[in-house]
């Protein structure tokens, strides 16, 4: 039936005979088809019957339509008058004005007042000024309909009124001062939406009202911020993006020429003092209920929307105004925002504050800057540091800064904290590209840095440790200095508190760090930090002024030391085992005695010694779990046996010191969780009793007056809970500040300062500075992890029901927030400790736990939190799934069914609608399958509940978690799910965001049930896959991100399974445009699908992307490198690593499919990239003389290396590609090569390809462009980073390896690859330089051993230019002096040698190999009088090796001997297995060419 809607004009008889019902979609369905239709329509198409399409058109308006209806129909009808006659226009018009004049306020009318003021807007929009002066009544109706208006009729005119504004644009003039009023009012409405639209409708407004960024713009600023008071993130894109653009606005000079209003030009300094009055002191609370920050007048929305409003600022600025007032800018952000004292009222607000400024500083400066102006901006905030540092001190360090003033180090502290957590950045993102900041010491970042470590300030000196541990990551080079220079200062200033605590912290970083630098740091470097921090930890009761620094010092160090692995920590670890077993009382008669003795100091240093003690453990456990053995753990057993009685006698020794020990003792229960999580439970079985005590106190806030929640119930519960819990903010860019309004305690608040062991941990996925959240929320989240790790293990009935029924006493005991805070911490270590069961396969135990258990879930189920309501369902399902009886289940859906008959309220209805989805979710289809049936029954009518939305989300979601964990048996119930889906997107308000994205989820549930059926042509099928196209097209239209996302996720799966019905021609353009949206989610899925469609159809979508290039009907950021430039310039602009690697894989798919018939074009594309390094295609012409390529310098010299349209050269000048793009640029050169490789054989065949050439022009061969490919290794082989000249080196000697054996058909006798000989040594030369690395060189050593065995050299006067390298290496290695010697691991000097042998090795071979081929072929002749390819002035390439061959043999014959020795078994030796394998690893690296021609080596 649905064909029939296809047809210019509404199918009216078509209409009448289908159900009432199904009308909706038969009509949306034709309105799309109109839509298309239009778009390439002419006027002469449509001219017989316009006049019937605007009537049936009109007609539809009055049949009350959806949201999604409405908005087709207005915009088929702008379409019409703007293709067709325009004689009806007014009368049109008019009819929409006597529609919003009609005194008719019942809910019917209402969709057809929305409908027609969205026909108004669109018809303004589309027709602009050809409305000519009617828009002026239209507008004071509009204005005069908002003050009875509700939220949807609010929001539908102000988006109208943008739409009159955006149409008429100066010509709208005499109502722009009406359209500000409303729209100003509208800032502040409590409704959401009606805020976005208001925010959108100024927006527009200021285009042309230029008062609003001149007189009004105070108030306009003030406007924005209480707009922001108790916003959503929605509402902050909006508002921020609206101030942003006001205060870009007050700088054009342009824009401001013709005004004489007073006040008109604002300096940069009057929009900074601006943005921080928001920041700093934000609205005035005029809406009563918002989260205020403690001691602060600033709630936290409006600080986290004026935070947007600084990037969207420098956004809409561009990178050049960046670069020219960086350091105004700077100092604007630390020394203004973050040194004032309202930024940092309390220790949470400071941190909240912090976090802020170092979103905008990582926003702006990795978006907005090149490299180079990266490393300006570095040193830019290396003076700030330098200036923060003078305020308090002698910056050079040889003295304490203790007796300064505390004033100036609090004021300081933060200023330093943002400043090197920025710099640290930086220099992750720069990696080896950042060597210019460290090359000159009295200029370089490093002294700045370092003088910091004696800041009063721990939080400073943490934060200078962890800059440290950059510095060395990115410059491996620089670790071992670093190191050496930490502990001699270390030594110099030892008695210096802030000394030993800055540089011990600086010391742990550098060692933290070692384990991502793979070169690594010599053996002995391990042993004297062992031997420093066992001197501290000896030393440490000398000095009572110190004594508690040097503890500290001492177990930090010796913690950081067991992240260096087994192969350090193995030769230490008796005397670990003996150190902790001496932090603590070894008998229960000196714990006794320890208590009688001592005073509050003397217990904070025991406390602390114990802490770091344990907390050396857990390191030791993480990092060396080979080490880990059965005996271990028995000795381990003693300290945390002794730590857990002593805990359990703490709480008097607190009564009688004093509650400073609070922390102390909350730190050790912190690290004694943290080392049992990671022991086996059964190894510390008898103290369950003691353990789970101190557990369930800590997590039931026993002995905590504060209500303290734990951070990980989101984490626990589905991530397909996201929708109810709000997590899908985590998948924004703007997650860092985002956090901050989480609900969770301290949600957003983690800073370095809260645990110092995280300066030598390795930072979760995501994050580039560790943020461990306050002590008070981790030993929560610690205690509650152990607890689902040690429930399991506890067999007995009656203990799990104690703990039951004590769970069940606190939350009665606790009252309102304190309560709700018990329940989250409970269920959280109840979930945990029913994924425990589920892991383990254990048992919950007998009827009395179940009944304990379900009395506590189903008293949360009826929670007013929706957290503890999905916590709840989890809970239940959780429960099922362990239980595995099918009589439970049957129970437990219907007493749920029974509820939601019976209940009206809304917490009863969502909280078991979930609950029957969890129930299905986790037993499964099969173990469910009885109570399907009324399941679904009962949730497709709880979803039709329009007047709860609440309700509809919980049972869309329950839905679709039946849905999907159905499968085949849920095949039946795809029909009435499908229609009520369908029902719901046309009929649902778009304000309902929750609603529509529910919908999708279910949708997408749908189109996996039903899979491959999709390709099947039967009537069901056909209409299904009709409802689901229709379905797609309303999200895809939706205004809401999320909602998008949704949609594109689902005809990726639709496009899975029926890929011919899927119509690329207008889902690619949708992806494109998608691809540049601000929102992370809809780029992870437009890329998502793109990297689908580009398995299966890449010319298709590379086809159909190109033809949007210069498009008017598509405002694409798209030019002639297509589809696969845009992706190239994402990668430059990304930082979340799932995008990053699916735009990998769709380039490489694209790649595969189509570079060997675009042969030019991919090349030139990876050209463009890597031609960002200017530097080094100048130096190709110092190096290489008059090599073929010279002449195209200029053009190189000049290129852009990025792929962005529409922006403005002069303010936003393209960003050259960075380090990692060109790498990834490099690595697609070589699978260009690989491809053509497959493809024919005629790829390296010059001769051929010319010839093939002149037949058809079109024709296009990889050896036509072998000066390219040789330009571009060289470009990537001399840049300054170290992974792009490893990629680089490996390029060129596939190209060497690919090309060596192919002719000049010109000059016989000759290969091409002659004419690049300067070009191939001027790559490799600096690889060999004494400042490389060895991972570098040992992979010129392959190249420059492949080039000279390849042949092409044909005069060994050339050949000696590259021979001379390797001469260098050898010389090093004769004299000892390697340049990985004293820098890097044995293991890094083992790797470059044996690189260096075997390319001697190979270079040998080659040599003996022609040698005895000639003497073969002349047996007779004297050797002296021929010469060969290889032989040039008497003299053959076996003359170049002869002279190293008597050295060269003996270190041949020793490294056969170690891997003799190293490949005995493992019983024959004393060096362990692991350790054997990790060595023989090297030996594999290098591939070692183990035998070498001949019996013996010729001296």
């Amino acid at each position: 039936m649905m064909e029939l809607a296809h047809s210019l004009t509404l199918n009216e008889q078509a209409v009448s005979q289908i159900p009432e019902a199904k009308r909706p979609v038969f009509v949306f369905e034709w309105l799309r088809f109109l839509d298309k239709v239009l778009v390439a329509a002419h006027k002469s198409d449509i001219k017989d019957c316009q006049k019937k399409l605007v009537s049936q058109l009109l007609r539809q308006v009055t049949e009350c339509p959806g949201p999604s209806t409405r908005k087709l129909i207005a915009k088929n009808l702008a379409a019409l008058f703007s293709v067709g006659d325009t004689v009806d226009l007014f009368e049109t018009v008019n009819s929409c004005n006597d529609i919003l004049k009609s005194k008719d306020d019942s809910p019917s009318y209402l969709l057809t007042k929305l409908a027609a003021i969205a026909c108004i807007g669109a018809m303004h929009e589309k027709l602009g000024r050809m409305m000519g002066r009617s828009f002026e009544e239209t507008v004071m109706l509009l204005i005069r309909s908002l003050k009875s208006a509700e939220s949807q009729g609010r929001m539908e005119t102000m988006m109208t009124l943008r739409k009159i504004l955006a149409g008429l644009g100066s010509a709208a003039c005499n109502c722009h001062k009406d359209i500000f009023k409303v729209a100003k009012n509208g800032m502040t409405d409590r409704s959401m939406v009606v805020r976005c639209a208001a925010a959108k409708c100024l927006l527009e407004l200021s285009k042309e009202a230029q008062f609003m960024y001149t007189s009004e713009l105070d108030t306009m600023a003030t406007l924005c911020f209480r707009s922001l008071d108790g916003s959503n993130y929605d509402v902050r894109c909006s508002v921020s993006l609206l101030l942003a653009e006001l205060m870009a606005k007050t700088q054009d000079v342009k824009l401001l020429r013709g005004s004489n209003l007073k006040g008109a030009q604002r300096t940069v300094d009057d929009v900074f003092t601006i943005l921080s009055s928001g920041f700093l002191r934000g609205g005035f609370g005029f809406l009563k209920g918002t989260e205020m920050i403690k001691g602060s007048s600033v709630s936290r929305e409006v600080r986290v929307g004026v935070t947007h409003a600084y990037v969207a600022f420098v956004a809409a600025m561009g990178g050049r105004w960046l670069e020219r007032h960086i350091s105004r800018f700077l100092n604007h952000l630390l020394l203004e925002l973050v040194a004032n004292p309202r930024a940092s009222a309390t220790h949470v607000d400071a941190v909240y504050s912090r976090k802020c400024v170092n979103f905008i500083l990582r926003k702006v400066l990795g978006e907005f800057l090149g490299e180079k102006a990266q490393i300006s901006a570095a040193k830019e905030l290396c003076q700030i540091i330098l200036q923060q540092m003078n305020l308090i001190g002698d910056i050079t360090g040889e003295g304490s800064t203790s007796s300064k003033d505390n004033g100036d180090a609090s004021t300081s502290q933060h200023v330093l904290v943002c400043a090197l957590q920025e710099l640290s950045s930086i220099l992750q993102i720069l990696g080896t590209s950042a060597s210019p900041l460290v090359a000159e010491p009295a200029t370089g970042i490093v002294q700045p840095v370092i003088a910091v470590l004696i800041h009063p300030s721990h939080a400073a000196r943490l934060s200078a440790a962890w800059c440290l541990s950059s510095i060395a990551v990115a410059l491996p080079s620089q670790l071992c200095g670093l190191i050496d220079r930490c502990m001699e200062r270390m030594e110099n200033l030892k008695a210096s508190v802030e000394a030993v605590s800055g540089y011990s912290c600086a010391l742990a970083a550098l060692v933290g760090g070692v384990s991502q630098c793979p070169l690594g740091i010599p053996h002995s470097k391990g042993k004297k930090i062992f031997a420093l921090a066992e001197d501290l930890l000896r030393i440490a009761s000398q000095n009572s002024r110190l004594s508690q620094q040097r503890t500290q010092a001492g177990w930090l160090l010796l913690g950081a030391l067991m992240t260096l692995g087994p192969a350090i920590v193995k030769n230490h670890l008796p005397r670990m085992l003996l150190m902790w077993k001496n932090a603590f009382p070894r008998s229960s008669k000196e714990l006794e005695s320890e208590k009688a003795r001592g005073d509050a100091f003397t217990w904070q240093v025991t406390l602390e010694a114990r802490a770091g003690a344990l907390a050396s453990m857990y390191s030791f456990l993480l990092h060396c779990p080979e080490l880990v053995t059965d005996d271990v753990v028995r000795r381990l057993r003693a300290p945390t046996d002794s730590a857990l009685i002593m805990l359990a006698n703490l709480t008097n020794t607190i009564k009688s010191y004093g509650h400073q020990l609070k922390a102390h003792a909350a730190m050790v229960r912190h690290r004694l969780y943290q080392a049992l999580s990671m022991m086996p439970p059964e190894s510390y079985e008898g103290s369950y009793s003691s353990l789970l005590r101190e557990l369930v106190a800590e997590f039931t806030l026993t002995d905590n007056v504060s209500n303290t929640t734990t951070s990980l119930l989101r984490s626990m519960c589905h991530h397909d809970d996201s929708v109810i819990l709000g997590s899908w903010l985590q998948e924004t860019d703007q997650k860092a500040v985002e956090d901050q309004l989480q609900p969770n305690s301290a949600s957003g608040s983690g800073a370095l300062e809260h645990d110092s062991s995280y300066i030598y941990l390795r930072c979760s996925e995501g994050e580039t500075i560790p943020g461990p959240l306050p002590l008070g929320v981790t030993v929560i989240d610690k205690s509650v992890q152990l607890f689902g790790i040690v429930f399991p293990k506890v067999s007995h009935n009656k203990h799990r029901v104690q703990m039951l029924e004590h769970f069940m006493e606190c939350i009665r005991q606790a009252k309102s927030a304190r309560q709700e805070a018990v329940q989250m911490n409970i269920f959280t270590a109840f979930l945990a400790a029913m994924k425990g069961l589920v892991e383990t396969k254990g048992s919950l135990g007998q009827e009395d736990v179940r009944k304990a258990a379900l009395q506590l879930i189903m008293s949360a189920l009826a929670s007013s939190n929706p957290i503890l309501r999905c916590a709840a369902g989890e809970a239940l399902g959780r429960m099922a799934q362990v239980v595995g009886d099918s009589r439970f289940v049957a129970d437990k859906a219907q007493y749920s069914f029974d509820k939601l008959k019976s209940s009206r309220d809304v917490v009863t209805r969502t909280g078991h609608s979930l609950a029957l989805g969890c129930l299905h979710k986790y037993v499964g289809g099969l173990g469910s399958g009885q109570h399907l049936n009324t399941s679904v029954s009962i949730l497709l009518a709880l979803a039709r509940d329009n007047t709860s939305p609440a309700v509809q989300v919980w049972a869309l979601h329950a839905l679709a978690l039946i849905a999907d964990s159905g499968g085949p048996m849920f095949r039946g119930y795809v029909e009435p799910t499908l229609s009520l889906c369908l029902w719901l997107l046309l009929s649902v308000p778009p304000s309902n965001i929750d609603v529509h994205q529910c919908l999708g989820k279910c949708l997408s549930a749908l189109i996996t049930t039903v899979g491959p059926e999709l390709q099947a042509n039967t009537s069901s099928v056909v209409t299904a896959r009709s409802s689901f196209l229709v379905a797609c097209a309303v999200m895809q239209d939706h205004s809401d991100s999320l909602v998008q996302a949704e949609a594109i996720a689902c005809l990726q799966q639709l496009h899975m399974f029926a890929p011919r019905h899927i119509n690329l021609t207008t889902l690619v353009p949708k992806l494109c445009a998608t691809l540049s949206s601000s929102h992370l989610l809809l780029r992870r899925a437009a890329v998502a699908c793109l990297r689908q469609l580009s398995q299966r159809e890449a010319g298709e979508v590379c086809e159909y992307a190109m033809t949007l290039v210069d498009s008017k009907d598509w405002k694409i950021d798209i030019t002639e490198t297509g589809l696969e430039g845009m992706l190239f310039a994402m990668l430059d602009m990304e930082d979340d690593r799932q995008l990053i690697s699916d735009i990998h894989d769709t380039l490489v798919s694209m790649l595969q499919r189509l570079a060997g018939e675009n042969l030019t074009r991919w090349l030139a594309l990876c050209k463009q990239v890597l031609s960002a390094s200017n530097e080094s295609i100048l130096g190709l012409d110092e190096e290489a003389g008059e090599g073929e390529g010279a002449d195209d310098n200029e053009d190189d010299a000049n290129a852009d290396a990025t792929f962005k349209a529409g922006a403005d050269p002069d303010s936003h000048p393209l960003v050259a590609a960075r380090w990692p793009t060109r790498v990834f640029a490099t690595q697609c050169v070589q699978k260009i090569i690989a491809v053509c490789e497959e493809i024919s054989p005629d790829h390296f065949d010059l001769a051929k390809a010319r010839k093939m050439k002149q037949h058809n022009y079109r024709s296009d061969f990889l050896v036509l462009h072998l000066s390219e490919l040789v330009r571009m290794t060289f470009i990537a082989a001399t840049s300054d980073s170290d992974q792009l000249r490893m990629t680089g080196l490996q390029a060129l000697q596939n190209v060497i390896v690919k090309f060596a054996k192919v002719p000049e058909p010109e000059f016989p006798g000759h290969v091409i690859l002659e004419q690049f000989q300067a070009q191939v040594g001027a790559a490799l030369r600096p690889a060999f330089s004494n400042d490389t690395g060895p991972n570098v060189t040992a992979t010129a050593c392959e190249v420059c051993s492949t080039w000279i065995g390849s042949g092409v050299v044909c005069d060994l006067s050339d050949l000696r230019r590259v021979h001379q390298l390797l001469v260098s290496c050898l010389q090093k290695l004769k004299s000892g002096k390697g340049s990985s010697s004293q820098l890097y691991s044995e293991t890094a000097a083992t790797m470059e040698k044996l690189a260096v042998l075997k390319a001697w090795a190979e270079v040998y071979i080659v040599a003996m190999n022609i040698e005895e081929a000639f003497e073969a072929k002349h047996p007779t002749e004297d050797e002296d009088e021929e010469f060969d390819n290889f032989q040039g002035g008497g003299e053959s390439l076996l003359s170049l090796v002869t002279p190293e061959l008597v050295s060269l043999s003996k270190h041949w014959l020793a490294a056969l001997k170690d891997y003799a020795l190293l490949s005995l078994p493992t019983g024959n030796g004393k060096i362990r297995r692991k350790d054997k394998l990790s060595l023989l690893s090297i030996f594999d690296h290098v591939t070692f060419p183990l035998f070498l021609p001949n019996d013996s080596v010729r001296v």
